[in-house]
């Protein structure tokens, strides 16, 4: 039985993850090119901010902010649908115009039209079902194939949307190319938030900004300077004369009782917490949501809050424990 997803009540950070069918590398670079140009339409088109991402050969990492929908000009929902219709065949173009004036004139079908495109705005679970879709359209078109492309339904992680949480999480978005050996800086792969940002991409440096202070108008290079610091700890890339903990000797630190690493270390470890703990986030962040979540799901007992131990600052929390190892 598959358990109940965690939503924020309004505003809600999340991290979602996707992966292929049986975890084949399907994602080479074309199609990580028209992925990535996907996530920005869709998320444009529901009004969702994307604040960093990772695409890799078989899965795909997104750190996104959703605020509920609410009312919308009917010419920004027009605007908003025909981003999904970037290049619309005769079909698709004559529907963009019939809704359009449907809209305008507010016919008999407006506030229909209305009410259908708000239910795939504002909302997690609709955004990725659209993006899903579409690409599995695209792919199995071009790739000459059919049947389904994802394996099940995404993950999600509700996360504390301020401080070194939503930090702490978007850093390990970005360091995904360096787990994987993929390359030694995440500003060298082409496919994440943090070398977008690097490139001076707008929409990724104000994602940047807003992981590392919250507000817009801080300065660039702050921001990015701050963001660095914390993916390599101490503010530089580590070189190959400079001492680094070793990853099996974090991963023993770890699992010992009352391991602590500091944050830039843990953070090239994959840590299943962060894609299966349902909620991350401070203990009282983590506890507040746990209360929530027990009421709608009407049980007795909680579940307690998961610790993650670190040694620069007070451990995240999580909800929902793991059967396997949390580190590897």
């Amino acid at each position: 039985m598959r358990s109940k997803r965690i939503l924020a009540e309004d505003l809600g950070y999340y991290h979602c993850l996707s992966r292929t069918v049986n975890g084949a590398a399907l994602l080479r670079r074309r199609e990580k090119e028209v992925l990535r140009k996907m996530i920005h339409q869709v998320a444009d088109f529901s009004g969702v901010e994307v604040l960093t991402f990772c695409l890799m050969h078989n899965h795909f990492h997104l750190l996104i902010r959703v605020a509920p929908a609410e009312s919308i000009p009917d010419e920004e929902l027009i605007r908003r649908y025909a981003l999904l219709y970037p290049k619309p065949t005769k079909y698709q173009l004559l529907s963009m115009q019939a809704m359009a004036r449907e809209l305008r004139s507010n016919g008999p079908d407006a506030d229909s039209i209305r009410t259908k495109l708000l239910a795939r705005m504002g909302n997690v679970s609709a955004f990725m079902k659209t993006l899903k879709q579409r690409f599995s359209t695209w792919f199995n078109k071009t790739h000459d194939r059919f049947g389904p492309l994802w394996s099940d339904r995404f993950k999600s992680v509700l996360v504390e949307g301020r401080g070194h949480v939503l930090q702490t999480m978007a850093a390990y978005i970005d360091l995904n190319p360096v787990r994987a050996g993929l390359v030694n800086d995440p500003k060298n792969y082409r496919f994440c938030g943090y070398a977008e940002a690097v490139a001076g991409r707008k929409i990724a440096i104000q994602g940047i900004k807003f992981v590392m202070a919250g507000l817009y108008d801080v300065p660039e290079d702050e921001a990015l300077a701050d963001y660095r610091c914390l993916i390599f700890g101490k503010g530089s890339a580590p070189t190959a004369g400079s001492k680094q903990l070793d990853r099996e000797k974090a991963l023993q630190v770890l699992e010992s009782e009352g391991g602590r690493l500091p944050t830039a270390t843990l953070l090239r470890c994959r840590i299943r917490y962060f894609t299966e703990g349902a909620v991350l986030g401070s203990q009282s962040f983590v506890m507040a949501q746990m209360a929530g979540w027990q009421r709608s799901m009407r049980r007795k007992h909680s579940p307690k809050p998961h610790l993650i131990p670190r040694e620069d600052g007070a451990p995240f929390a999580v909800m929902r424990g793991l059967r396997g190892r949390a580190y590897s």
